[in-house]
């Protein structure tokens, strides 16, 4: 990983009144990792810049995203790059520069937050109050995990840094963690970010109530079932802040943004864009449309049955191709959405059923296909409700990167996209980490 000097450009930190409920913005600061951070000014700055790091084009602005669904079975490559072909066909390679953008923008981040975590407990400004200093440490430890989480379920076991890095060699010759020791982080600070935090509600900012969200996300991949669903509940019962909106559409159509259905989602502006947006639109609405749904999901989406109002999610150019429409606004301030309330519902279904909470789980998951416009499910027994979970997470989810990271998680890779090499089903490590560390070991397999 890579020393880097960087702007933080905190327009897309909230520029709304709604979420500068603890930290004033600035048009723009710069700081470099090995800041030193000494009053509450520089505190704040510098956890502004964790967020612009999360909000990167290389992480979750579009590089790790496109990862998580141009690896699953939604979402055709229209361009004539083979390397992002490489995740269509299930078969990336080591020196496939998707990969190495995004691990070196997540590494990035956590450099940023292990900067705040180390730096910022040891300020005596009296500006910087205890309440302050304790919610910048909780984001940091927050959004660490969340980089954490990402690096776990995309590459397996990975070198776990949690002190800041200031040269380009000090991070060299720490081997890799297993996956069970880097999953074994990201409960830690998240159970060291929960009590730092307030259980207030905000939509673009870590809070206890973010923690308990990804708290249910974790879980679900640990297959911890009784924890999923009692995590998903604490935000699910909390109906005064999070709802699913009607119709589908209305947490993202219309320029809406910050809706009851978001629990995490990340800002940008006019000035500061969501590079995403023109990867999905036509060339007509000013896009490339690199990448579009494919035959099957359009199919799915447009059966009334199936895809019910989730149809919003597509349409059609004036060469009568269809394009994704969740990033679709000009110029490009589209919020990428992390954590909707709908991902609860489904997180908690899931693990409902597989305590056979059969009931309950119906429940929920008629809750997301009611708000589709669509029927209750016919299905009946664990195994058809489980199945009808994976569907609707594939429809609500369509645009989103969970599609791939569901399938492997449940073991039905094989079924669902004929991968019969579990070894691919971890990506491989960037080759340009390897050569530059010769402590990293390639993913078996690659």
């Amino acid at each position: 990983m890579k020393f880097i000097k960087y702007t933080i450009s905190i327009g897309l930190i909230g520029l709304l009144t709604s979420c500068q409920n603890y930290l004033d913005v600035k048009p723009l600061e710069s700081i470099s990792d090995a800041q030193t951070i000494y009053d509450k000014t520089s505190s704040e700055t510098a956890i502004r810049g964790v967020y612009s790091a999360l909000a990167s084009t290389n992480y979750y602005g579009t590089t790790f995203q496109s990862i998580g669904y141009l690896s699953g079975d939604n979402i055709q490559w229209t361009g004539s790059q083979s390397q992002v072909q490489e995740f269509i066909n299930k078969k990336v390679n080591a020196d496939n520069s998707t990969i190495a953008s995004a691990w070196t923008a997540i590494y990035v981040t956590i450099n940023r937050a292990n900067n705040v975590i180390a730096k910022v407990p040891t300020v005596t400004d009296p500006a910087l109050t205890t309440d302050l200093k304790n919610q910048i440490l909780g984001e940091a430890y927050f959004i660490r995990a969340l980089a954490y989480f990402d690096l776990a379920r995309t590459w397996g076991g990975v070198p776990l840094i949690t002190k800041p890095t200031a040269s380009p060699t000090e991070n060299r010759g720490i081997a890799r963690s297993t996956q069970a020791e880097t999953y074994a982080q990201v409960l830690a600070d998240l159970t060291t970010a929960e009590p730092l935090l307030s259980a207030t509600t905000n939509r673009y900012r870590a809070t206890r109530k973010t923690v308990w969200a990804l708290r249910a996300r974790y879980h679900l991949y640990q297959k911890e079932w009784e924890k999923a669903e009692e995590y998903a509940t604490k935000l699910i019962s909390d109906n005064a802040s999070y709802q699913l909106v009607k119709p589908y559409s209305a947490f993202f159509a219309n320029d809406a943004r910050g809706t009851a259905e978001s629990v995490f989602e990340i800002f940008y502006s006019t000035n500061e864009p969501n590079s995403h947006r023109n990867q999905w639109q036509p060339q007509t609405n000013g896009g490339t449309r690199q990448w579009a749904p494919n035959d099957a999901l359009v199919a799915l989406l447009n059966d009334p049955k199936v895809g019910g109002g989730r149809s919003a999610l597509v349409a059609k150019d004036n060469q009568n191709r269809w394009y994704g429409n969740l990033y679709y606004r000009t110029p490009a301030a589209d919020p990428t959405y992390v954590i909707r309330i709908a991902e609860l519902y489904l997180i908690r279904a899931e693990a409902e059923a597989n305590q056979n909470k059969l009931t309950a789980a119906l429940a929920d998951l008629n809750a997301i296909r009611s708000r589709a416009g669509i029927d209750v499910t016919t299905a009946q027994t664990k195994d058809q409700i489980l199945l009808g979970i994976e569907n609707e997470r594939r429809l609500e989810f369509a645009l989103e990167p969970h599609r791939w990271f569901d399938v492997v998680r449940t073991g039905r890779a094989a079924t669902v996209f004929n991968v019969t090499d579990n070894n691919r089903l971890l990506l491989p490590l960037p080759a340009g980490e390897l050569l530059i560390d010769k402590a990293l070991v390639q993913n078996t397999g690659y």
